[in-house]
């Protein structure tokens, strides 16, 4: 019998804030998958196969995490997002409230790894 670690993918068009999540996240005992929001969100979905997304809202002129959201809505309306971004403005945008979480990103990253396992506790993936 293994433990399996449950797997976050973070999507995000800056590397550090990227290798960042995934230090700190491993550190908690998750498997972290990252990508810089410039692949196929449906190929990263069906590779990665994640627990739980977090999703960063400005990934670059030519992609929004917000339309990545509804993507990832039509392709599983149960898998657990968290939008992640430096903006909270976009708190009151209609299409995040497609997301189960919204954090504005800090230097202290308690809240998202709070959000996380609050995240995990609702996923099917996220439950050993």
């Amino acid at each position: 019998m293994t433990d399996k670690k449950p797997k976050i993918l973070v999507v995000d068009d800056e590397k550090h804030i990227r290798m960042l999540y995934q230090e700190e996240l491993e550190s908690e005992g998750y498997e972290v998958a990252t990508s810089d929001g410039e692949d196929s969100i449906e190929s990263i979905l069906a590779r990665e196969n994640p627990a739980v997304v977090i999703l960063d809202i400005r990934l670059g002129p030519n992609t929004s995490g917000l339309d990545l959201l509804q993507t990832i809505r039509s392709l599983d309306a149960g898998l657990p997002v968290i939008l992640c971004t430096a903006y909270d403005s976009f708190q009151h945008d209609l299409k995040s409230i497609a997301a189960d979480f919204y954090v504005v990103k800090s230097v202290d990253l308690s809240e998202l790894k709070d959000k996380v396992r609050q995240a995990l506790a609702r996923s099917p993936l996220g439950k050993n």
